[in-house]
């Protein structure tokens, strides 16, 4: 190479000849002058056209079906913390439910009393920031999903199959009920 003013030239002889097109068959000259190109080329062009779109095509699945897979390997994750946790968090409810009987059973208001009530409210705390709940039930109306009936009680003082007591607090973990809260419900055909 001759280098002239920065620039590079290139031999002709120095060119690399496998990069170099292949020599023409004289068949071009006839397609351009025709104006048609020849069907062996048609049909091969639309062949390969073809082959390109069932690849794309099977490429577009094959991602769809990856997306689906990670999604759904993420979603059983998830469920499997969760129902960990579930599992967990059913261990620490008989716990709740001394405590709720120990705040019962002394009224009175000791400095025992608050310490017990102020280690249940930080359990409370705690459960439900990792989305633990109680159920609601005092006032509801009775929800088989939720509630469990222990006993009806005539009375004209609720509306019918409404919860009158609870006897034992439910509870659940973001849509999953962990237990069903204990109940006494209204049986009353005048409302």
């Amino acid at each position: 190479m001759a280098r002239s003013n920065g620039k590079t030239q290139v031999d002709e002889q120095q060119m690399d000849v496998e990069h170099e097109l292949p020599p023409s068959d004289g068949n071009e000259e006839q397609q351009r002058t025709s104006g048609e190109p020849r069907a062996e080329h048609v049909s091969e062009v639309e062949k390969l056209r073809a082959e390109r779109d069932t690849l794309i095509d099977r490429l577009a699945r094959m991602q769809a079906d990856f997306d689906n897979a990670r999604k759904r390997a993420a979603r059983e994750q998830q469920d499997f913390r969760d129902f960990a946790l579930a599992d967990a968090i059913k261990t620490l409810i008989p716990v709740l439910d001394s405590f709720d009987r120990a705040l019962k059973s002394s009224p009175e208001k000791s400095e025992f009393h608050a310490g017990v009530e102020l280690i249940n409210k930080q359990l409370q705390d705690a459960l439900a920031k990792i989305g633990v709940q109680p159920v609601s039930a005092a006032g509801q109306q009775f929800d088989h999903r939720f509630h469990e009936a222990i006993e009806m009680v005539d009375t004209e003082d609720a509306k019918d199959n409404q919860v009158i007591e609870e006897l034992q607090r439910g509870y659940k973990i973001k849509d999953r009920l962990l237990r069903p809260a204990m109940v006494r419900v209204a049986r009353n055909s005048k409302h």
